[in-house]
């Protein structure tokens, strides 16, 4: 056995041990790899700025690097989900640390240790040693989770209706990723057997296995040492080419996407600005996507996070967030070499003629061998264009575009911070605006939002019908008020949404707090027009109604329905509408607190609370509709298996209401099995829609005499017992004489 020259208190050991003269070679492989790292980066960049509208994204930096930081680096979405997080911690941190252990070795051989100074010895030496063997170790761990998540256990997430979508670029990272490790730790083992120092146990897996090799003579140990360490050399230099040709391209993508997140509110859909001189409207092509929307595929590792928790997706309709975006960089795939030799064409052309072009001699230099290597690829002939596809009917079919409850699920829940609710409504204002092809149910729920300004048709004049009898002023009557009580279509016209608008009247009424309503004058907020697609009748419903708003003076708003307070929080001050904008379990939570009304009257039942989506993930307003609930006297709470952040939708969002649901499961039955399976006798909720898609739930499960739907005003009001009992008539009673 050989023995290293270091002394106690001086470990250490020989960087390039057995290897002294491979270095130049080295380098040689090294820089190979690099280049067609760097060409491939160079590639997709070229891809990335082919196609697709500019945006700024680069605004607000410290939130941006915030954003940076905590989701690419510290990975904190992908902690979210347990197993799968903690999966790709370990290979993530493990590759982390293993990668500043090459930085180490490479500064102390090439650096350091010519100038005198070695500093992988001693106490640090030790404890480096450890951690790159605990971090590798991790590592290994990772990739065997990984595999047997993929190829074992197979969850659905990882395929589509069934079918895992594993593709060989899924083996050959794993694989890769499990030849640098192990290889490594032979190469260790090896090295240990033959210097046999008396500290390495500190190298606590490496010396483990260099008892595989006892027995073996330092001669073929060395032998066996150099084949490994060539093994090992190139499949290291092979994971650094592969990275850009493969879904290892997430290193870069994922953490630039978490930079460029948005940071508008969460649901936030950019208003069409300029309808008087657009051609076109929506998205209908490749090219009318922002660059920002076209790059979110590009992120997608295809976790399947999003489809996770999709009801359109599990409720057996076509629509899988996690596919509509593999379809769509598919598509991308395909157009964006045609639009690369367009644009080089097109300065060709107009270097020819004189005009300015891109003069960066790398640039230029970097086009040429695109170029090179494009006719060798192809044959040095052209390839044909790829034929022509429509993006909003083919690649993405109609079925799945119009599916979506635009529940917000897929992207609160997805780890790589793409968006994928704005692009589903692009491509159905698309469909609406520009083709006029969308579902005969939205054709008269728009005809009637435009004739009467509510979904329904019912005449206007009728919108404070449910108000004549509590005494409620109109602002027209009384503009002095505090509150706006915006009462929302639902609240004004459907049957069980007038009783909930006058249980949160009286309520407001007996705390003494000054409110009142626009009577007549309110119109529909305009959100399912605007998220199904028509944004001309949303933008005409909104300016009507700031206007009226605006004419008295508005400036706090009350809000029954969750998806009216959403459009007036968030998107009405696109248009001017800047408004202080509560919903109403946020004020009856702040009522209870100050002590402005009571709770008395105890409440019987086993309650779930239904998070609706556009209270809770939009506008994560969780805690208060709980408070309330466990504030009234004899009500019992419990939850759900899918609650919070992770809720699921009623199917009533993006202007589903209005439609027919003629694929799969109903999403509303589904949530109603939920319930039931949580073994409660009512599900209490703080929207309308979900009010009424519960309670058709409940009749579909034939559940009517034993379980019930309530709003939340409602079980307050009823807690509150100050409603007048009405005398019982007695109908045997004796006619008075």
């Amino acid at each position: 056995m050989e023995h290293v020259a270091f002394s106690v208190g001086n470990e250490g050991r020989q960087v390039f041990w057995n290897a002294e003269h491979f270095e130049p070679v080295l380098f040689f492989f090294t820089a190979i790899a690099l280049v067609i790292f760097a060409y491939g980066i160079y590639r997709r960049w070229r891809m990335w700025v082919a196609i697709g509208k500019p945006e700024i994204r680069t605004d607000r930096l410290k939130e941006r690097i915030r954003s940076l930081l905590m989701n690419g680096l510290v990975q904190w979405k992908t902690f979210r989900d347990p197993y799968p997080g903690i999966m790709h911690g370990l290979i993530f941190f493990g590759f982390l640390v293993l990668l500043f252990g090459a930085a180490f070795d490479a500064t102390e051989f090439h650096i350091t240790e010519p100038l005198g100074w070695a500093f992988l010895r001693g106490t640090f030496y030790l404890v480096f040693s450890f951690l790159m063997d605990l971090f590798g170790l991790a590592v290994l761990i990772g990739v065997l989770l990984a595999i047997d998540r993929r190829y074992i256990q197979r969850p659905d997430r990882l395929g589509y209706q069934g079918k895992p979508d594993n593709t060989p670029d899924d083996a050959i990272v794993l694989l890769l990723l499990m030849g640098i490790i192990v290889t490594g730790f032979i190469i260790e083992a090896l090295r240990i057997h033959v210097t046999n120092p008396p500290w390495e146990y500190w190298s606590f897996v490496g010396w483990l296995l260099a008892k595989a090799f006892v027995g073996v003579d330092p001669g073929t140990a060395k032998i066996l040492h150099k084949v490994t360490w060539w093994t090992h050399t190139f499949i290291s230099l092979s994971f650094i080419a592969y990275i850009p040709y493969s879904r290892l391209m997430h290193i870069i993508t994922t953490p630039a996407n978490h930079f460029m997140a948005s940071l508008q509110p969460a649901g936030h859909i950019e208003p069409i600005r300029d309808f008087e001189n657009a051609e076109s409207f929506g998205v209908g092509k490749l090219e009318e996507f922002t660059k920002k929307q076209v790059f979110d595929s590009d992120a997608c590792t295809r976790c399947g996070r999003c489809q996770d928790g999709c009801p359109a997706y599990l409720s057996g309709k076509p629509l899988s967030p996690k596919k509509l975006l593999q379809d769509l960089k598919t598509f991308w795939l395909e157009q964006a070499p045609a639009a690369i030799a367009a644009k080089r064409a097109a300065g060709c052309a107009a270097a020819v003629e004189g005009k300015p072009v891109e003069t960066n001699l790398l640039v230029k230099t970097l086009d040429r061998v695109d170029a090179l290597v494009d006719a060798v690829v192809k044959g040095a002939t052209r390839e044909a264009a790829p034929a022509e596809k429509a993006m909003v009917g083919e690649v993405v079919d109609l079925h799945e575009l119009w599916a979506c409850t635009n529940c917000l699920y897929c992207q609160e829940n997805c780890s790589a911070s793409i968006e994928h609710v704005p692009k589903i409504v692009g491509m159905r204002q698309y469909k609406v605006l520009t083709e006029a092809d969308f579902a005969p149910e939205l054709q008269l729920t728009y005809r009637n939002m435009e004739n009467n300004s509510n979904p329904w048709g019912i005449g206007a004049h009728l919108r404070a019908d449910w108000a004549k009898e509590l005494g409620i002023h109109t602002l027209a009557e009384d503009p002095n008020v505090e509150y706006l009580f915006y009462v929302g279509c639902s609240g004004s016209f459907d049957d069980r949404g007038k009783k909930v608008s006058a249980a949160f009247a009286k309520i407001l009424k007996a705390a003494g707090v000054s409110f009142g309503i626009l009577g007549t004058e309110e119109g529909c907020c305009g959100d399912s027009a605007m998220r199904g697609g028509n944004e001309y009748l949303y933008q005409t419903l909104v300016q009507a109604n700031i206007e009226v708003m605006k004419k008295y003076n508005v400036k706090k708003i009350i809000a029954t329905c969750p998806h009216g307070y959403n459009a007036l929080k968030k998107d009405y001050p696109h248009f001017g509408g800047n408004f202080e904008v509560w919903h109403h379990t946020e004020i009856i939570a702040d009522l209870i607190a100050k002590g402005k009304i009571t709770l008395q009257k105890p409440v019987d039942g086993l309650f779930a609370y239904h998070d609706s989506c556009f209270l809770g993930r939009y506008n994560e307003i969780y805690d208060e509709p709980r408070r309330i609930l466990k504030a009234v006297p004899g009500l019992r709470l419990t939850e759900m298996e899918r609650n919070l952040a992770k809720s699921f939708c009623c199917g009533a969002g993006g202007g589903r209401m209005w439609m027919e649901e003629d694929i799969g499961e109903r999403i509303n039955d589904m949530r109603t099995d939920q319930a039931i399976a949580a073994g409660a006798d009512r599900i209490a909720v703080g929207c309308p829609f979900c009010l009424t898609m519960l309670s058709d739930g409940i009749k579909d499960r034939k559940k009517e005499e034993g379980m019930a739907a309530l709003d939340i005003a409602e079980i307050v009001w009823k807690a509150m017992d100050l409603e007048e009992e009405k005398p019982p008539v007695d109908v045997c009673a004796a006619p008075a004489s």
